[in-house]
This record gives C-alpha cells, sequence and structure tokens, in this order.
C-alpha cells in the first residue's frame, strides 16, 4: 500500500470519526442525562458520566402515562405500514410488470401525491373524521397515515419491481402461474430490500407524525407518543432528566427496527433477484 492511498484512508477515517461525533454524541447524553439525578445534572449538565446512576427518571415517565401514549403509537403505527406495504405491493405490480395505456398516467397521479401538502388536508380531514364519527379515535388516524405513505411507497416499489428480471415471470409463466401467483410467488419475495426501505421510512414518519395526532386527537388515553412527549415537555420543563427518559424510550423502537431491517436490506441485496 503506498503513501498516497494511507494518507487517503487517513483523511476518510478522520472524517468518519468527526461525523460520529457530532451524530452520536446528542445520543449518548440523552442517555447519560436520563441517568441523573436532579441534583446530579444541576451539578454537571454537561457530562457524560454521571456521578451515579439512576432509573427514577424512567419509573416517573411510565407513572406519567408513557405505556399508554407508547402502545397507541405502536397499533397504530403498525397497523398502518401494514397497509401500506400490502396496498403499495399489489398497486405497484400493475404499475410495473402489466403494459396498458393508463399505466404512465397512473403512476404520475402517485408521484404527484408526493407533492401534496398535509396542512391543506386537515380541515376536510377533519371534517370527515367527525362525520364518519371516529373522531378522536385512533382509527382516525389510520386513513391520513396510509394515504400520505402510500405515494412514495409506490414509487419505491414499482421502480424496484421494474429491475426484477423478466426471465423469472417467463419461467413461472410456463408452468402455468397466473397474475396472483407470479406476485405472490416471484415478485414478493424478492422485494425484501425495498420492502425494508418503506417499513424503515413510513415507521420513522408514522412515529414521529404529529400534526394529524394533533388536530385528531384530544382525549389523553388516545394520545400517540409524539403528542405525549409534548405534554411531558410543558411538565417536565424544569425536569430535563426526566425529560431525556422519555426521548430515551421513545426513540429505541426506532432504532431497534432500523438496526433488523437494514440487516435485511444487505441480504437482499447480496442474495440478488435470481435468488430463489
Amino acid at each position: 500500500m503506498n503513501t498516497l492511498e494511507l494518507s487517503r484512508r487517513f483523511f476518510l477515517y478522520v472524517i468518519a470519526a468527526i461525523l460520529l461525533l457530532f451524530t452520536g454524541y446528542p445520543f449518548v447524553y440523552m442517555i447519560s442525562t436520563s441517568l441523573k439525578s436532579m441534583s446530579g445534572f444541576f451539578s454537571n449538565p454537561f457530562g457524560i458520566v454521571p456521578e451515579s446512576f439512576t432509573l427514577e427518571n424512567y419509573f416517573s415517565v411510565f407513572d406519567m402515562g408513557l405505556t399508554t401514549y407508547f402502545l397507541n403509537s405502536i397499533i397504530i403505527t403498525s397497523l398502518a405500514v401494514t397497509f401500506v406495504v400490502i396496498i403499495a405491493s399489489l398497486a405497484s405490480y400493475p404499475l410495473s410488470r402489466i403494459k396498458f395505456k393508463l399505466n404512465r398516467p397512473l403512476l404520475l397521479l402517485f408521484v404527484a401525491g408526493m407533492m401534496l401538502p398535509i396542512h391543506a388536508t386537515l380541515i376536510p380531514i377533519f371534517v370527515l373524521t367527525q362525520e364518519m364519527g371516529i373522531y378522536d379515535t385512533l382509527l382516525a388516524l389510520l386513513g391520513p397515515y396510509i394515504a400520505f405513505s402510500l405515494p412514495i411507497s409506490i414509487f419505491i416499489l414499482t421502480q424496484f419491481m421494474q429491475e426484477i428480471p423478466k426471465e423469472l415471470e417467463e419461467a413461472a409463466q410456463i408452468d402455468g402461474a397466473n397474475h396472483w401467483k407470479l406476485f405472490t410467488k416471484v415478485i414478493f419475495p424478492n422485494l425484501v430490500p425495498a420492502l425494508s426501505t418503506i417499513v424503515i421510512y413510513n415507521f420513522v414518519y408514522l412515529w414521529t407524525e404529529f400534526i394529524f395526532a394533533l388536530i385528531l386527537i384530544t382525549s389523553p388515553g388516545n394520545m400517540t407518543l409524539p403528542l405525549g412527549l409534548q405534554d411531558f415537555y410543558a411538565e417536565l420543563t424544569v425536569n430535563v432528566p426526566g425529560l431525556m427518559a422519555a426521548l430515551t424510550l421513545a426513540s429505541i423502537p426506532v432504532i431497534l427496527l432500523f438496526l433488523v431491517a437494514q440487516e435485511k436490506v444487505v441480504k437482499g441485496l447480496t442474495g440478488g433477484a435470481l435468488k430463489g
């Protein structure tokens, strides 16, 4: 290895270390602060290593109702992501694998949905949920969450499906497979990278979604985690360790999902479309 190559690698490692410091320090600070007592925080507010560790902050935020907010977010986010995966997969198959006159216009229509501002739909959705009798329920969030997640999901899946070799379908058609079998046995199993991408993207987006929850939910028992964190911020403005404990717990599902799904993406990419 020559000197130029060593210098280049050293420079890249330095840049990576700097990026890791800037991105990792806030998360480490959040966790360390959540383990401090009030007195320990005020004595050393910017210290990374607490003088004494305590889990009192975590117990206190659970007593304040974090469990209810957490479960509500898990339920509505999981349901919405599941429906998005199913609907987007079924819609992307004809858009990418079947030729018909409205193929391109329909795809452009879905892409146009990505440019629709959320705020322009708040009043119609608010009125609609009241007329349907589902206002102030988790069900009121399900429709908007699915609708605003579908355009980007269909776009990603359609582009990915177009890259799957036609030979796989032709071989299945020779064996007498219809479109449903082609989709379920050939196309869908090869969508692991794209499905992992939309699951991560939509889960993070819906897990942190605030505006629809603020407009459509009023009861504390139906509030999602972002609304609950807003209440915590109002109540724990002075209690910074307690607020950090709530934020730490709120970030755990997203981090775990990303780590699991990231591994699936790598396996799907290395396996290739011809696998199976």
